[in-house]
């Protein structure tokens, strides 16, 4: 049977969204989008001209899911480095825009994460990355922990978003993680392949289908699950929720019992930015009050309205109202 959720309960978890604080602890970037015509060839190499009608500035990774928090109308404390540079202050200024807390930002001698796409017709020519991603030196992770350690006064839930671009070092998995067991938080994980292991007690563990399997150097078989205990036992985590694309998602519990979650998206425009909307709802409803299920549930509605809209987008609580109500007409 579909795993589905009742009207009464849907409104009941958004309303009480609004009154939750999530702490975001992961690698925040810049997205900056160029967009132009392309007519003609370069004369000094045989490489498109882009005349650039439109630059578009956006926050990505950890900043995203922040920003899909703040939509569904929580509070939250995103806790990340940035450099002292321009992009450093965009994204303090897009974030303070939002409604979002700026006091956990960390600055570093770094460049700020910045990717930038480039893109003619709907298509992406070339994607330029300015970043050093190798770990934080131990003052840095001293001064990370500090950040985690004072937003964790107003926490109701704890998201891990990696990237792997130097953040989320073992030392600062494993404060975080002892100070949300400390408060009973709910913790959600959106890992990367360094540390794959390192966050045993979550709430939630999000890897894509493929992290998984490179994680675990084997093939997940979700219609066989008698290999499941033997990750769950390296994972030490509560649940696995799968993403599968156009398949939906799965959740996992500990004991091996698998709910499907189909996708809700009607129109799929594009893919962007789908999975930190799935986690930053993930968090939220956690905190709300929700199970694992019902909050998978839910964060699988939002991944439906987002996938309708252009690049990374924000979904707020109504939106996902109008979109289980359109399920059901």
């Amino acid at each position: 049977m579909t795993p589905t959720i009742a009207r009464d309960r849907l409104v009941a978890l958004l309303e009480a969204a609004r009154r939750q604080h999530v702490v975001i602890v992961g690698d925040a970037m810049l997205d900056v989008y160029l967009r132009g015509d392309v007519d003609r060839i370069s004369p000094e190499a045989p490489v498109p001209v882009v005349r650039v009608r439109d630059r578009r500035l956006a926050l990505g990774g950890a900043a995203n899911v922040a920003q899909n928090v703040a939509a569904v109308g929580a509070q939250c404390d995103l806790v990340a480095v940035v450099g002292d540079d321009r992009a450093g202050h965009t994204l303090r200024e897009h974030l303070d825009a939002g409604g979002m807390q700026v006091r956990s930002l960390v600055t570093i001698d770094r460049p700020t994460t910045t990717k930038t796409r480039v893109m003619a017709r709907a298509q992406q020519l070339v994607r330029f990355d300015e970043e050093d991603d190798g770990d934080l030196a131990a003052a840095e992770v001293e001064r990370v922990l500090d950040a985690v350690s004072r937003a964790m006064d107003d926490a109701t839930a704890v998201v891990f978003e990696d990237y792997n671009k130097g953040v989320l070092v073992p030392a600062v998995i494993e404060g975080t993680l002892a100070m949300a067991k400390a408060r009973g938080l709910p913790v959600v994980v959106d890992p990367k392949f360094r540390n794959f292991f390192l966050y045993r007690g979550a709430t939630v563990f999000k890897p894509n289908r493929r992290e998984l399997e490179n994680a675990l150097g084997a093939t997940v078989d979700l219609d066989q699950p008698t290999a499941l205990p033997d990750t769950f036992a390296r994972l030490g985590v509560e649940h696995l929720l799968l993403t599968l694309g156009e398949r939906g998602m799965a959740l996992v519990a500990a004991d091996g019992v698998v709910r499907r979650v189909p996708t809700m998206a009607r129109e799929v425009y594009d893919v962007v930015g789908a999975g930190d909307t799935v986690t930053a709802y993930l968090a939220t409803m956690l905190a709300s009050g929700a199970s694992a299920l019902e909050a998978a549930v839910v964060a699988n509605l939002a991944a439906g309205v987002e996938v309708g809209k252009l690049g990374a987008a924000t979904v707020t609580g109504d939106e996902v109202l109008a979109a289980f109500d359109d399920h059901l007409a």
